[in-house]
């Protein structure tokens, strides 16, 4: 399959760079101010190392991204809420030419899911969107192959920050504050780590499962959301005097999002520790079922990316 790529950040690069390894090329890749195109396939380092060196990836406008000739667009630009832009009219742009979209971006399908589902239906193209929740865990493939309909609930622990925010503040007794500003410094967490910690990360995550659970139009406002700034060194040393300790989860059941801190069995499913991250699906006939992995990282976000593409090449 040929792809091109808009936003060269993290997953965006990493994506250039692996793609020759799932048999796939970029033929286009755009960041904010540039783009290269090449029909016959981008050679990834040169236009990795101009990124790096000059802040671009080419010459060209933006725009050329958009309008080469690939089989999928992989669109992964920052999320933004309410309105989703640029990240939904690239999508839009993609469908009126009936190509496919592969999505790492987050906003189209937690903020504008109608609009994206109905743009669909008007296409050739097809949208994909596993790499929004969960980084390379398959959350939303393994919902699909058992089923939404049979899929009672879905929990889990979705943002890795915010994860290792708490499991040190439990392990090592130490207060927020502290452990946050050991999580900036290891590049864990953001200069602003609001959009993690606040739990608006997380939350987005699960109004994507919402819609794919229920078909539905959920955004950010349907979800009932707290983060964990507030939360005091003490009420873990609490629950863990009782065999539990404090997650960060978020929730998808009875047709209700709730993101906020949870008490959890210390040893327990739910209670992974660092970056890692679990999504638990709750099913009619299987059971419960966990899946678990790296829920953020370049590389780790590509392959799941790559795994959508390779989904649409089989089709």
């Amino acid at each position: 399959m040929k792809l091109a790529i808009v936003g060269a950040g993290v997953v965006g690069a990493s994506t250039l760079e692996l793609a020759g390894k799932y048999g796939h090329e970029v033929v286009a890749i755009a960041d904010s101010g540039s783009a290269a195109v090449d029909p016959d396939g981008l050679d990834p380092a040169p236009v990795l190392a101009r990124k790096n060196d000059e802040g671009t990836v080419g010459e060209a406008a933006p725009d050329a991204a958009l309008d080469a000739d690939y089989d999928v667009l992989v669109e992964a630009t920052p999320t933004t809420l309410g309105d989703a832009e640029p990240g939904f009219s690239h999508v839009r742009h993609a469908l009126e030419r009936d190509r496919h979209v592969v999505l790492a971006n987050k906003g189209p399908v937690a903020e504008r899911y109608g609009d994206l589902r109905a743009l669909e239906r008007d296409s050739a193209g097809e949208v994909l969107f596993e790499a929004t929740v969960g980084g390379a865990i398959p959350a939303l493939s393994t919902i699909r192959d058992v089923g939404a309909d049979h899929v009672t609930a879905v929990r889990g622990v979705l943002n890795g920050t915010a994860n290792f925010v708490l499991s040190r503040m439990a392990a090592e007794g130490l207060d927020y504050e502290h452990v946050l500003a050991e999580a900036q410094d290891l590049g864990v967490a953001e200069a602003d780590p609001s959009f993690d910690v606040q739990g608006t990360d997380a939350a987005l995550k699960c109004v994507i499962l919402a819609n794919v659970l229920y078909d539905d139009e959920y955004t950010l406002a349907d979800a009932d959301v707290s983060g964990i700034e507030d939360l005091p060194g003490s009420a873990l040393e609490l629950a863990a005097e009782d065999g539990r300790t404090v997650r960060l989860i978020g929730e998808v059941a009875d047709g209700e999002v709730r993101v906020g801190p949870r008490l959890v069995p210390e040893h327990g499913t739910l209670a992974v520790t660092g970056t890692r991250n679990i999504v638990q699906l709750d099913t009619e006939h299987a059971g419960r079922l966990n899946v678990s992995g790296r829920g953020a990282g370049g590389p780790e976000t590509a392959s799941a990316v790559l795994a959508d593409v390779g989904r649409l090449s089989r089709r």
